[in-house]
């Protein structure tokens, strides 16, 4: 049922859930300084320390989850994009609406040498998450093959 991105995305999702980690801290900070300042009440220190704390459980604990239910797989008129493990969604995006294929990487992916694929409609842009470099454009140039030859038989 399709491929797999590789398994060093499971470290770009725990740097991802790191950093929003960091962002909860800062988030507690700022209400702390808010109670210190304006005698804001201390049970609001506590919630948001508290809430912060389990978003950051959830999203770390997920993450083999997450993994394991991401796939994608290129069929001869569509790409079949998979995600999702409380509520899966498949979305197939036809060959014939395929109007570009670019590759990207923010600095977490780059710093794991992989890229996103974003493949562009009229209507949306799909992304395959983080696959390694060579992969990338191996599907870059298979989609976008795939979607000339179509454009043939159109004509």
């Amino acid at each position: 049922m399709g491929q797999q991105l590789p398994e060093k995305i499971k470290t770009v999702w725990r740097l991802q859930a790191a950093v929003n980690l960091l962002i909860a801290v800062g988030i507690v900070i700022g209400v702390v300084i808010c109670h210190y300042f304006f005698a804001w009440p201390v049970w609001l220190i506590w919630v948001v320390a508290v809430v912060g704390v389990i978003f950051s459980s959830v999203e770390f604990s997920l993450i083999p989850y997450r993994y394991q239910f991401w796939r994608y797989q290129i069929l001869g008129h569509d790409v079949e994009i998979t995600t999702g493990f409380f509520v899966r969604q498949t979305t197939a995006v036809p060959i014939l609406r395929i109007q570009d294929v670019t590759l990207s990487a923010g600095p977490l992916l780059q710093l794991n040498k992989l890229q996103s694929v974003k493949i562009h409609t009229a209507a949306a842009v799909h992304e395959i998450g983080g696959v390694d470099l060579a992969t990338a454009t191996q599907l870059k140039n298979q989609i976008m093959d795939l979607a000339k030859e179509e454009d043939v038989y159109d004509s």
